[in-house]
């Protein structure tokens, strides 16, 4: 049996070679039950990537403390979010597939468009099955992680590396690294906040709130801090807001470790202290509304405000599956697609394909190739 796998289908030389775009999300447990979230939890703790901590000990932590105690009372905090469709994340990351593929078809563009998470299902491993299959031979990977983290942007690309690994016939590859700057992402963030303000009225502060990771990532060059607060200020700017209307603060932090700073729960009762009436709040690292923007900051974030004195508090949605998302995103796409054939064919372009693909194979069975 051969190391290398291929394609279930049988060889055709006949077969038209496409171009693929593969969107790639964190990945979220598939029930809200401590059975779902224990699975879901192990396979993204045990990701070394994620958790830098020596193996043995942290092995010991995780099976011996965390998988015992954490799975129940995450259960109860993705049970309150959870929607009759399923997880939002996973919810909000089909819909968002759907609009990216409809954005790129009105542009002309013919590509398979496809999304993967990377812990949970559907799983990297057997989304690029089901693209080798539609005999995708140029594939994009795109995290939707707008500004890069080892933990999360660099562990995406390991899964898909790791895949590549065991194929016999590898496509060509090319990855979209961040995209903190972008300037159709900023319009969206801002066009969506605007609308939001239309109706209600800006706050006293806008709080940009970015999921925390450990301060000693950024010692040793992981460059998500800088990517953060260049998103932040080219937002900020966008909006037309002065440094004292707006904070960039980091959330979820876990364990005794030092996070990076500001906290945004600390930001959040530092605000109310100090006399802020009313804050939004956005998150700019997620494209998805998810466990940590519907129960961490739209829930637990309010009552953090509110109990230290704050009057109101809003948050402001991600944008998920919205035509502003959408088109941002297709630009990012078509700019890193450039050069390969994507643009759908004519009618008679499509028939002189066909004719070419049919005498290539037949070349191929004079000399003996399999189909």
């Amino acid at each position: 049996m051969s190391r290398f796998s291929a394609a279930e289908r049988e060889f055709d030389h006949a077969l038209p070679q496409r171009t693929g775009v593969l969107l790639v999300q964190l990945g979220t447990p598939q029930a809200p039950e401590a059975s779902a979230v224990r699975r879901y939890l192990r396979e993204f703790l045990s990701d070394p990537r994620v958790v830098e901590i020596p193996r043995l000990i942290w092995a010991l932590i995780l099976n011996g403390i965390i998988l015992n105690v954490r799975p129940a009372k995450s259960a109860q905090k993705y049970a309150s979010i959870w929607t009759p469709e399923g997880s939002p994340l996973a919810v909000h990351t089909e819909a968002q597939s759907e609009a990216v593929l409809r954005a790129l078809s009105a542009r002309g563009h013919d590509v398979r468009l496809a999304w993967a998470m990377r812990y949970g299902s559907p799983s990297v491993t057997s989304v690029m099955h089901k693209l080798r299959e539609d005999n995708v031979s140029r594939l994009l990977v795109v995290p939707l992680y707008p500004q890069y983290a080892g933990s999360t942007t660099a562990t995406a690309f390991d899964e898909v590396f790791r895949e590549l690994l065991r194929w016999r016939n590898q496509p060509e590859l090319r990855t979209v690294r961040s995209f903190p700057a972008h300037s159709g992402y900023i319009d969206a963030l801002a066009r969506h906040i605007e609308r939001s303000w239309a109706v209600d009225g800006p706050p006293d502060c806008l709080v940009m709130s970015f999921h925390g990771v450990p301060r000693r990532t950024l010692l040793l060059g992981d460059p998500y801090h800088c990517e953060c607060h260049v998103t932040g200020r080219l937002l900020a700017q966008r909006l037309g807001l002065a440094p004292d209307r707006y904070r960039i603060t980091f959330q979820s932090r876990f364990g005794k470790a030092e996070w990076l700073q500001p906290y945004t729960d600390a930001s959040l009762h530092e605000l109310a202290a100090q006399g802020a009436r009313r804050v939004d709040v956005v998150c700019p690292g997620f494209v998805a509304d998810c466990l940590e923007t519907l129960e961490e900051i739209a829930m637990e974030g309010r009552d953090t405000f509110m109990e230290a004195g704050g009057l109101d508090y809003r948050y402001i949605s991600c944008l998920n599956g919205s035509d502003d998302f959408a088109s941002a995103m297709a630009d990012l796409i078509v700019t890193h697609l450039a050069g390969w054939p994507t643009l759908a064919l004519s009618a008679q372009e499509r028939q002189q394909h066909e004719q070419c693909l049919a005498a290539r194979a037949e070349r191929a069975r004079r000399l003996g190739a399999a189909r």
